[in-house]
């Protein structure tokens, strides 16, 4: 942590315990239960649900849901447009860049599109 800002986030965190702000957290004084059958390791498994609560998603769902709203709208344009050209350049740019993440190589359209192109030149 950056020196001097520790010491800022302890008197906060003392403040706020005196201030009685952390007197009605949910689960207070029960034990911490931690999600059964959950992917993550044994000793990340308490970060990432702090950080599931604040909100925070990991890169890879992140893109996900990217993906899954551009493959909306690309099904929602015509495909003569230029607006479905930029659409389908984006999906692919999210697709490459989800097999980088992941480590591999997946085809740079979705199946979803390739079913349309198919269909229109049938």
């Amino acid at each position: 942590m950056i020196p001097g800002f520790e010491k800022i986030v302890e008197e906060r965190i003392k403040k706020a315990q005196e201030d009685g702000a952390f007197d009605n957290l949910e689960g207070k004084g029960k034990p911490f239960v931690l999600e059964q059958g959950h992917p993550a390791p044994d000793d990340c498994r308490l970060a990432y649900k702090i950080l599931k609560n604040a909100g925070y998603l990991p890169p890879e769902i992140e893109l996900k849901k990217k993906i899954t709203q551009a493959e909306l709208l690309l099904e929602a344009t015509d495909t003569a447009s230029a607006q479905h050209r930029e659409v389908t350049k984006k999906l692919n740019y999210l697709l490459t860049k989800l097999d980088f993440l992941r480590g591999g190589i997946s085809p740079l359209i979705t199946d979803k599109y390739q079913e349309n192109i198919i269909r229109k030149l049938s």
